[in-house]
């Protein structure tokens, strides 16, 4: 098994491994095989590269050494704000201790991201991360670009306006399991996310990209002007 305290290097130059405080052993792992776990783990929610942009969840350029809930132009959780302004910062531990167990790290975080236990794929993760965040420089021109879409919609689709009020009346099925709160208790809560995002979301469950079945199933049955209707419903239920 490699060393994963070491540096690594790729081609866009050598990245050290940050210094983790006195008394920590904090591991930084293979960014190319941190790239696939962020397309399974990260991808859906979060968007990092050149171009990337607040989605679900704010965009992770530069996120090492970044002060918690600090992007003024996306909304958090009053937790993880706390947090912040209590003196959280992205360090190499923290990221470790969030990225296994969001909750246990940030009681009250809106993030429902039940945590990724794996240390080598956590490490792996983390590395990929760093790629992006050699701050204060600007992410280098030879960096991975940001991870694409699950699935590659026509613009026709996505500029589909949807009926809010339809989707009020369609999201009865939603409700069963989600809650109009936008609670994350017990399952991920919908409430608030861009329209984009669940629209992308909602044709991945269609073409069977991923893997929950009852989404699947229900997907199935969901046309382009329905889905556009739930996508604008959920956006505006917490304004």
């Amino acid at each position: 098994m490699r060393n994963l305290f070491l540096p690594i290097a790729l081609s866009v130059g050598a990245i050290a491994a940050p210094t983790a405080s006195p008394g920590q052993a904090v591991a930084i792992g293979d960014p190319e095989a941190g790239a696939e776990v962020y397309r399974r783990e990260c991808a859906s929610c979060h968007q990092i590269g050149e171009g990337a942009a607040h989605r679900i969840g704010p965009q992770l350029n530069h996120i090492f050494d970044r002060g918690a809930g600090s992007h003024d132009d996306f909304r958090y959780s009053s937790a993880l704000e706390r947090q912040g302004r209590d003196g959280l910062t992205w360090d190499l531990a923290r990221l470790h201790a969030y990225i296994e167990n969001p909750r246990a790290l940030v009681s009250g975080t809106r993030m429902s991201y039940r945590g990724l236990e794996d240390e080598e794929r956590r490490s792996d993760l983390i590395a990929y991360l760093r790629v992006f965040s050699d701050q204060p420089q600007d992410i280098p021109e030879a960096a991975p670009t940001a991870i694409r879409p699950e699935v590659e919609l026509a613009p026709e689709v996505l500029a589909i306006v949807g009926d809010v009020e339809y989707g009020e009346y369609l999201s009865q099925e939603c409700t069963t399991c989600h809650q109009r709160s936008g609670s994350n208790e017990g399952i991920p809560g919908i409430v608030g996310w861009p329209e984009e995002d669940f629209v992308v979301a909602m044709h991945a469950y269609k073409e069977k990209l991923r893997p929950h079945e009852v989404m699947r199933s229900v997907a199935s049955r969901l046309g382009e002007e329905e889905i556009a209707a739930l996508a604008a419903y959920f956006a505006v239920l917490d304004e």
